[in-house]
């Protein structure tokens, strides 16, 4: 993870002379470059990011409390060895016993001993729209958590703060969703059958047309599910005899397509500018392992918005390293797209640099759109060879017509195309939203990561016990939140992830803050050992120019 020597804030570095005027329009602050000489002409970036490290005894706390948990874990497998407690997780059969074992000792040891402890504070059924507050079906257990059971009572208005419901649109507004129902009625529920064959519907070229023009790139194409948008369709763009570079913190997905494509892989460090060019100058001087020949493609794999961190990609600088290197950039946008920029163009715009100098542009229609499935777009000459050689494209059923026609609806919206200003006034919202979350955060004392601009907002927890505590607390005071913890993230590094939306309205936000703060105090989380002032920068001096 990339931090600062001494675990403060980190600025954005733009080295592509973005012009300070194109990002004051989306209300963000411009900060000056801590490093380098004074050259007499302001630094200009878009926001900050901040990756602040926890006190050592926090590190310290963390390890010992797994260290616990794990040497009890070992005394209940002794128990259970002994006959002394049931085991109700799956085990090896008696006599399969001289086969080779098809579940993983320690796998099964974290599940049973660890996650079986907390196993309440996941998959908790929602039995209402996911909206900015939602209702949970109450749940208990009677024998720790292997097993629950419904009480049949329900827990109204819980606030949400999981959702990536980033625009708002995972509506039920009937006025809103009229032409989804029309599709609905025209087409029926699903298609059926490949786009190849007899499933491509004239609203999927629509869909197409339409996102290859908000992107502002030649062409486009769709597909049902977004986790397969990218598994299936690297394969296609990589093989053997070919390297891919992927960010250290790269989603599921983008490690699954890059395992499965055959190509060499290798990790550089978060954000990390010069681990990047060290790589790609290695890949260019030394080319491929054994024989040296060059390598037949070197692609460069990052994502807008980091799902777990919150971080934004430093992307004028990829884009120049690309360049220079003669590489080929593979651009993730799930959670990006339509969450930042001032139009809800994703980081392209939020960095004002051209779509075309992004050779592979990815995004899903889970988060911002309320909808689901993803895209690829690009050049022309790269969706025409996805249509015949991508899996997800030959193989999987086209996307459900009512699901095609939100997506279309949604996009409308943010572009403006239904006559109306609904669009721009929710990105605006989201935007203030997030700024005025994460700076109530930091005010009270909280470690967050990530970008200023990011609605993805990680609280730092650290120790397994507080991770449970906390999410439970929330619950108690009807707040919804993911809490997230070792393996997903590093062992020091539990956290809860919460996610902003246009949706929530100041006083849903107020009352979040409230019950964290409360939170926050009785469980000790407040690990911050830095000052936020809560008044804002009144002047920059880096909007001006300084005379030489």
């Amino acid at each position: 993870m990339a931090r600062t020597a001494d675990g403060n804030l980190r600025p954005q570095m733009n080295q592509n002379g973005v012009k300070c005027d194109d990002h004051g329009k989306n209300g963000y602050h411009n900060k000056k470059e801590k490093t380098g000489p004074r050259t007499g002409v302001a630094s200009r970036q878009p926001n900050q990011e901040s990756f602040e490290q926890a006190p050592m005894y926090v590190a310290v706390m963390t390890y010992l409390g797994f260290g616990i948990v794990t040497l009890f874990g070992y005394f209940r497998d002794f128990l259970r060895a002994v006959g002394l407690e049931k085991c109700n997780l799956a085990q090896e059969r008696e006599e399969q016993k001289d086969f080779v074992p098809l579940y993983q000792d320690f796998e099964n040891f974290y599940t049973r001993n660890l996650y079986m402890r907390v196993r309440d504070n996941w998959n908790r059924p929602i039995c209402s729209l996911p909206g900015p507050v939602f209702d949970l079906m109450e749940r208990v257990s009677d024998d720790y958590n292997w097993t629950f059971r419904f009480t049949g009572r329900t827990i109204h208005n819980v606030i949400n703060m999981g959702s990536y419901n980033y625009l708002g649109f995972a509506e039920n507004n009937a006025d809103f969703l009229k032409t989804v129902a029309h599709r609905l009625q025209q087409y029926g529920a699903g298609v059926c059958s490949t786009r190849q064959e007899i499933g491509n519907l004239s609203i999927h070229k629509e869909l197409e047309e339409l996102v290859a023009d908000f992107l502002g790139v030649e062409s486009s194409m769709t597909f049902g599910m977004g986790f397969a948008t990218n598994s299936m369709n690297i394969p296609a763009l990589v093989g053997k005899g070919c390297l891919i570079l992927s960010d250290e913190l790269n989603h599921t997905s983008l490690i699954l397509g890059a395992r499965l494509s055959g190509a060499h892989i290798r990790v550089f460090k978060h954000n990390n500018m010069h681990s990047l060019e060290k790589m790609l100058k290695e890949a260019v001087c030394s080319g491929q392992p054994r024989t040296h020949r060059p390598w037949r493609k070197i692609l460069i794999m990052v994502e807008g918005i980091y799902s777990m961190e919150g971080s934004v990609v430093r992307l004028p600088e990829i884009i120049a390293l690309k360049k220079k290197y003669k590489a080929y950039l593979y651009l993730d946008e799930a959670h990006s797209i339509g969450a930042v920029g001032p139009s809800g163009r994703g980081v392209t715009e939020l960095f004002n640099v051209n779509p075309a100098d992004v050779d592979v542009m990815m995004g899903t229609f889970t988060k911002s759109f309320g909808a689901a499935g993803g895209y690829i777009a690009g050049k022309k000459e790269l969706v025409d060879y996805l249509r015949c050689h991508s899996h997800s494209a030959v193989y999987a059923s086209a996307m459900s017509p009512a699901v095609t026609e939100q997506i279309i609806r949604a996009i409308k919206c943010i572009m403006g195309k239904d006559w109306s200003t609904e669009g721009i006034r929710r990105i605006r919202q989201l935007a203030e939203n997030t700024r005025y979350f994460r700076a109530k955060l930091k005010e009270m004392g909280f470690i967050i990561y990530g970008n200023d601009a990011s609605p993805v907002v990680p609280i730092l927890l650290y120790m397994p016990g507080k991770v449970v505590a906390f999410a439970r607390e929330m619950l108690e005071r009807k707040i919804g939140v993911v809490v997230v913890g070792f393996p997903a993230t590093p062992i020091t590094e539990a956290r809860a992830r919460f996610c902003v939306s246009a949706a929530h309205t100041r006083d849903m936000l107020n009352q979040v803050l409230h019950h964290l703060n409360e939170v926050g105090d009785l469980l000790c989380l407040k690990f911050s050992r830095l000052k936020h002032s809560s008044l804002p920068d009144l002047c920059d001096e880096t909007d001006f120019e300084l005379d030489t």
